[in-house]
């Protein structure tokens, strides 16, 4: 007699529920997140004034400001001392991958270099003036110049990182 299996025979692979009611407290006590009221929206959609419709940004950490075309020449090229330049994307895996390091970079070289980061999709001019093809690009300028061999594209560990820019600044000269 030949083996036929049977799906009626075997074991289910999930057990799916039916839940009619739940009771959900959001935010879990251990979630911390600050809603600031989006009135705009609340107007736009014609709300009374008694719902409030949270709005989330994302900010930058550590002291690193992100800057766009119009404040590069003042913050970057005119800067008294180097500046490391990331070059990021909201939907790029590895600059958010990467983003912890570079915090932790803007606190380790705060008192030798300051960092920024430029998006990638709202700042066509500089990915075009300076050939970013690939994300992240960390580039380091002084005095207005890009720092020979100091670009590195895509994700990059924290000791790597570090030694590059130890390497950078002793040849920069910044102590």
């Amino acid at each position: 007699m030949a083996y036929s299996p049977s799906l009626s025979n075997r074991p289910p692979l999930f057990t799916l529920r039916t839940v009619t009611s739940a009771s959900v407290s959001f935010p879990p006590s251990s979630l911390k997140i600050s809603f600031t009221p989006y009135s705009c929206l609340r107007t736009r959609l014609r709300l009374p004034n008694s719902c409030s419709i949270p709005r989330l940004r994302v900010t930058c950490g550590a002291g690193i400001a992100e800057i766009n075309e119009t404040q590069f020449s003042e913050t970057v090229l005119k800067a008294d001392r180097p500046v490391l330049v990331e070059f990021i994307a909201n939907w790029c895996g590895p600059c958010r991958l990467i983003s912890p390091i570079m915090e932790w970079v803007a606190q380790e070289y705060g008192d030798r270099l300051t960092v920024v980061k430029i998006d990638h999709d709202a700042n066509p001019k500089l990915i075009e003036e300076f050939k970013v093809y690939g994300l992240p690009t960390l580039i380091l300028f002084k005095n207005g110049q890009e720092v020979p061999e100091s670009r590195r594209e895509g994700a990059i560990t924290k000791m790597k990182l570090k030694e590059h820019l130890d390497a950078l600044l002793k040849s920069i000269s910044v102590t």
